[in-house]
């Protein structure tokens, strides 16, 4: 009888063991599990980041009204799994906290070498270490969901394949707690290993994808030292919405907010302003050089473009905009008929 109360024992204890294997990552401190379903948020989105090597102060208040997401930028990963320290912690805790007092919904964006995420991803033990610190940085801090800027996973490398897995596991385990899992990712308009390195398999895990449609000075032969022409919005939305299938919901149209030279430098479109340009056009000359940007005529363009085929824009980053009425952000929620006051 002994003997089989033990089978019994081990046969329970191997079945648990078993189902623990596929759950999400958790972590038992923190806020509990939600017990309702996980249900995406499919609105339309005006999503910017604000690196940590900003002042927060340099960004009026106001302009926290005239975005739905907002990204701090970054947190760093090692090639273990774990995360380095967070650049300017006090800065953000002070952005994180003026997000959220304008009803913004906050996230951290992680980035890194990609020598870094290739040799984490390919490491199932990395990966499990990784999405636990970065589950646990999310609840800790309260956000509302992370954001990966991995440039780029690759069929090159043979990396594609892992970023597959990575982008699973963490949806899985941040959905778990009703967190959103976004993307940074290619224009797509160059063919080849990068733009083929993101899956298909992960348009089904991935909340939304902030597609990066700037720095391709050359692209457009119409405008050869544009880096973000309309042309270039088009064909990118067009290539991951109708060429690769990607979900309308979950696109987010990228628009930078700097503007660059013939010799890729580049400057804040709130330089522009302050140097007296005329921000309805695309192009300044400041200081006896050229510069290319998107001025509030082409931003309005595009976010009547991502209204109409995708389901929201991005900018690059906050802190480049101006913070008065020539601002494109603004001029992309006046486009949009969304109020911000």
């Amino acid at each position: 009888m002994k003997k089989f109360y033990l089978l019994i024992g081990i046969s329970t204890l191997l079945i648990i063991s078993s189902c623990k294997k596929n759950d999400p990552i958790t972590d038992p401190t923190g806020p509990p599990i939600p017990s309702t379903p996980y249900v995406p948020d499919n609105s339309f989105k005006i999503v910017s980041y604000f690196p940590s090597y900003r002042d927060p102060a340099s960004v009026a208040d106001s302009k926290f009204k005239m975005i739905t997401h907002l990204f701090y930028a970054f947190l760093n990963p090692n090639t273990d799994g774990s995360l380095a320290a967070l650049a300017q912690p006090g800065r953000f805790t002070t952005v994180m906290q003026k997000a959220k007092a304008n009803g913004v919904k906050t996230g951290i964006s992680i980035s890194g070498t990609k020598s870094i995420f290739v040799t984490m991803a390919a490491s199932a033990t990395a990966r499990n270490l990784f999405i636990k610190n970065v589950l646990t940085f999310a609840k800790t801090n309260n956000l509302d969901g992370v954001d990966m800027d991995w440039e780029y996973p690759s069929t090159s490398d043979g990396s594609a394949d892992n970023y597959v897995l990575l982008m699973k596991e963490l949806s899985d385990s941040l959905h778990k707690y009703h967190k959103f899992l976004s993307a940074a990712i290619t224009p797509g308009v160059y063919a080849g290993s990068i733009r083929d390195g993101l899956k298909p398999e992960v348009f089904p895990v991935v909340d939304f994808f902030n597609i990066m449609v700037y720095d391709g000075i050359g692209w457009d032969k119409n405008e050869p030292v544009q880096h973000a022409s309309y042309n270039m919005a088009v064909a990118s939305l067009n290539y991951w919405l109708s060429t690769r299938g990607m979900p309308k919901e979950k696109a987010v149209l990228g628009i930078p907010a700097y503007g660059k030279n013939a010799s890729n430098t580049a400057k804040a479109y709130r330089d522009f302003v302050a140097a007296g340009a005329d921000v309805s056009l695309d192009n300044a000359l400041i200081d006896g050089v050229q510069f290319y940007f998107n001025g509030t005529i082409t931003t309005k363009k595009k976010a009547k473009l991502a209204k109409d085929i995708a389901n929201g824009i991005m900018f690059w980053e906050f802190y480049h905009d101006d913070n008065g009425d020539k601002s494109i952000i603004r001029a992309a929620n006046d486009e949009l008929g969304r109020n911000y006051n």
